[in-house]
């Protein structure tokens, strides 16, 4: 079973993505911003793939991705990119500041279960 790690400002995607995850069979853990999330991947635990929104107060997704992907023990931790900005550019800029997968809002549940399974 795969540990996910969801990683979001708001509690309405938490509540709506664990549910469907759970469902599906994963193990859910959330964090409401960045830098507890990146405290939960360092303290261990296990976690398989984050899913990241990208837009959040305080510190972004790409600013803890940077974190994560400078961290040698975190580097290597996939991160799938979740974000309400679908335009032009926003997935090549999410995979360019290191995210192994893009996902916009709202999510579809067959797309992300497809990049869960790459990872």
């Amino acid at each position: 079973m795969k540990k996910i790690l969801i990683i979001d400002d708001d509690a309405r995607n938490i509540y709506a993505l664990r549910l469907v995850l759970k469902a599906r069979g994963f193990e859910v853990l959330t964090a409401v911003d960045a830098p507890a999330g990146i405290q939960i991947l360092k303290e261990g635990g296990g976690i398989n793939v984050v899913l990241m929104d990208m837009m959040m107060p305080e510190m972004d997704g790409y600013e803890a991705l940077s974190i994560l992907r400078n961290d040698p023990e975190l580097a290597e931790v996939p991160v799938i990119a979740v974000t309400a900005q679908a335009m032009v550019g926003d997935r090549e800029k999410c995979l360019a500041a290191g995210a192994n997968g893009y996902v916009s809002k709202p999510i579809d549940v067959d797309i992300l279960l497809e990049l869960l399974a790459q990872q």
